[in-house]
């Protein structure tokens, strides 16, 4: 049976970027689905972080660096300012999965925020961007135009905020366990085989005999 995980992530946190590696490596050849699934930390119209500010400055240079160092990722604090909106980002990525390409494009999101400080704000730039993982780019750039994607977009938020009840990002619902944060491989690799084995029915040893008799099953 495969087992499904889903990963509550925004694509203007920087661990949810971080994430992808450990994951990654703990689903290698084994028989799981994952499934990216949108979460805004600050929906418009709050007001979005700036990277001059104290705070990311701070959380950066104490936190996300020094990880990004010991995992071997390159990673750079994104010098647009404010940092985008993700609306439209995560719109683009209903089409996306609608495509097949769910993953891909959450991937190239992500790669182009945190390392190549892209706007991923901007139309044009989505447009670009999926346009190089095999999108049609006309299609997707109307898709953006027409907001034809809002409403898929906000019932995910909903599911997101009021059924799966997420508070923070990046977080993982593995089968029916649910954990947020970074994790390492290994954490990953022990919450995935726990419940791929909870998952598992008891199978019957073929014949064999009870209290009322013997039987084949």
């Amino acid at each position: 049976m495969t087992l499904k995980i889903k990963v509550y992530s925004d694509y203007v946190c920087p661990f949810c970027f971080l994430a992808e590696q450990p994951l990654e490596q703990a689903i290698k050849g084994k028989d799981v689905e994952v499934e990216w699934m949108p979460f805004e930390l600050r929906p418009y119209p709050n007001e979005t972080l700036k990277p001059e500010g104290h705070y990311l400055q701070s959380t950066w240079k104490q936190s996300v660096y020094p990880m990004a160092e010991r995992m071997g990722i390159d990673i750079v604090l994104p010098c647009v300012s404010p940092q985008p909106y993700t609306h439209l980002a995560f719109e683009g990525y209903q089409y996306a999965k609608e495509q097949g390409k769910g993953n891909d494009y959450n991937d190239r999101m992500l790669r182009a925020f945190f390392q190549e400080e892209q706007d991923i704000g901007d139309i044009g730039t989505l447009t670009k961007l999926a346009g190089e993982i095999g999108l049609d780019e006309k299609e997707f750039r109307d898709a953006l135009e027409t907001r034809k994607y809002k409403e898929v977009h906000q019932q995910a938020l909903k599911h997101a905020y009021e059924e799966a009840k997420i508070t923070s990002v990046p977080t993982f619902v593995i089968g029916e366990t649910k954990v947020a944060g970074m994790h390492s491989k290994e954490t990953f690799e022990q919450l995935i085989d726990d419940e791929m084995k909870r998952q598992t029915p008891d199978i019957a040893e073929g014949m064999m005999c009870g209290i009322d008799g013997c039987e084949i099953e």
